[in-house]
């Protein structure tokens, strides 16, 4: 799990590696010193009362030979993250995991995903990504808030998928060839057939002031081109469904970023 996550309490395995409405903790717990002990895994924060868990180095490498894992970039520990602070982020980034599928598609998951495009300076990281194993790769991309950003932060980083969703370049090496293509289908998810819905979810304050949040960042992408959908991590974890707040749109996105479109 840890290889799929990054970071993770004994709550959150137990979740995973124990039968469903049992409570595993202990025998995680158990698991996670041995790891310990054989420098495999290690602890560098807590969350509440919990210490959060990540691979050490050797664990990962110890992972990837066991090829235990579909191929994926290369990524840290999640020790870094822990240690500057971003433990609660994470931990709400593997509780999202969890609540959206859970065990059923883990090893489909991954989670910091960079998606970058040098040509206009744009590269920002999406908190999770899953590629569900149908015959297109379904591709589904996960932004969590913790409320620690601002508000209009939090709607720039979701416009700066519409910008990466709206990047078109000339075929050719030089463009040459006279026709354009979508950036994203061809270099980053050139099986699906539409840009990549963005989930929004949103914890880390009460819920009547994730309601304001959510109200809010409806408000602040209005009239964006790419699919969103938000909720709040409770919501999640309780089924209820999804507030749709933009459609895919890319006739639309194609009128509105004309000045990509240069040899």
């Amino acid at each position: 799990m840890l290889g799929c996550v990054r970071m993770a309490t004994v709550r959150q395995m137990a979740q995973v590696i124990t039968a469903e409405g049992s409570d595993g903790r202990s025998y995680v717990r158990r698991a996670m010193q041995q790891l310990k002990t054989q420098g495999l895994a290690e602890t560098n924060g807590k969350h509440g009362r919990d210490p959060i868990w990540n691979l050490t180095p050797a664990g990962l490498k110890a992972l990837a030979a066991g090829n235990e894992l579909p191929p994926r970039p290369r990524a840290g520990t999640g020790a870094r993250g822990i240690r500057a602070g971003f433990g609660p982020h994470g931990i709400a980034v593997t509780d999202t995991i969890l609540a959206y599928g859970g065990r059923h598609h883990l090893t489909g998951w991954q989670v910091e995903v960079n998606h970058a495009i040098k040509a206009i300076g744009l590269s920002f990281s999406t908190d999770a990504v899953l590629t569900l194993p149908t015959a297109a790769s379904e591709v589904r991309l996960f932004e969590v808030d913790n409320g620690t950003m601002t508000r209009a932060r939090l709607a720039k980083e979701v416009w700066d998928y519409e910008r990466y969703a709206g990047y078109r370049v000339w075929e050719g090496a030089r463009g040459t060839v006279g026709r354009s293509y979508d950036f994203w289908a061809r270099h980053r998810y050139t099986r699906s057939r539409h840009f990549p819905t963005l989930h929004v979810v949103l914890t880390g304050l009460p819920e009547h002031l994730l309601q304001r949040r959510l109200e809010a960042l409806a408000r602040d992408v209005e009239g964006i081109t790419i699919a969103v959908l938000a909720t709040t991590l409770l919501r999640l974890q309780r089924g209820e469904p999804w507030y749709e707040l933009a459609v895919d749109d890319s006739h639309r996105r194609r009128t509105r970023y004309p000045q990509v479109f240069s040899r």
